[in-house]
């Protein structure tokens, strides 16, 4: 389930998974795969730590509510417009409440989710900074400060609000950690996996 963000433009944002069967993640109105976010934030880290870190992250914007759909219809099953309605038409709410858990494998399904969300949004790119101060991170419209950006770290790490099924994370999350843990850049400073 995604949650609660705070940026520093934009006020409270969404983040985080939508559907325990797709490792994609929404920042708003944003739409991009986990195994994506994970690979930038894992160069950042390798990046020495007096330089600034710049890349080009493909995403899918979706501008409208109505073509991004309504999550909590979409998991109760009574309202599937949209792309996330689309989403729950594939892989619905479990029906019992201890199957609620990210799949680790849902890197797997990227296939048939990117053919749905072409119908509904647009791919394009956005640029991600993260200066060696760590002061202000960039991700296309939307500035963090690195609290804030520490926190969408830590929600992917844990597996969002389920957790990871088993406390099995995927590869590309241990990387992104091992990472972070091996990194001298401020912005990664004090942040913990515990």
């Amino acid at each position: 389930m995604p949650l609660e963000f705070d940026t520093l433009n934009h006020g409270k944002i969404a983040f985080g998974f939508f559907n325990i069967e797709t490792d994609m993640i929404l920042l708003e109105h944003y739409f991009f795969f986990a195994q994506e976010f994970c690979r930038h934030i894992s160069e950042s880290a390798r990046v020495p730590s007096n330089e600034t870190y710049e890349s080009s992250l493909d995403i899918y914007l979706i501008e409208g509510h109505r073509d991004i759909g309504n999550l909590m219809g979409a998991i109760h099953g009574v309202d599937l417009r949209g792309f996330l309605g689309e989403v729950y038409k594939l892989f619905p709410f479990p029906q019992e409440r201890e199957k609620f858990k990210q799949n680790p494998e849902g890197f797997k399904t990227h296939i048939r989710v990117e053919k749905l969300i072409q119908e509904y949004g647009q791919k394009i790119i956005i640029r991600l900074l993260i200066p060696a101060t760590g002061n202000q991170i960039d991700i296309g419209d939307y500035l963090f400060n690195t609290n804030s950006f520490q926190e969408l770290i830590k929600y992917v790490w844990m597996g969002g609000f389920p957790r990871w099924k088993d406390g099995i994370e995927p590869d590309y999350v241990l990387e992104m950690k091992q990472a972070i843990e091996q990194s001298k850049r401020t912005v990664f400073k004090g942040l913990s996996f515990e």
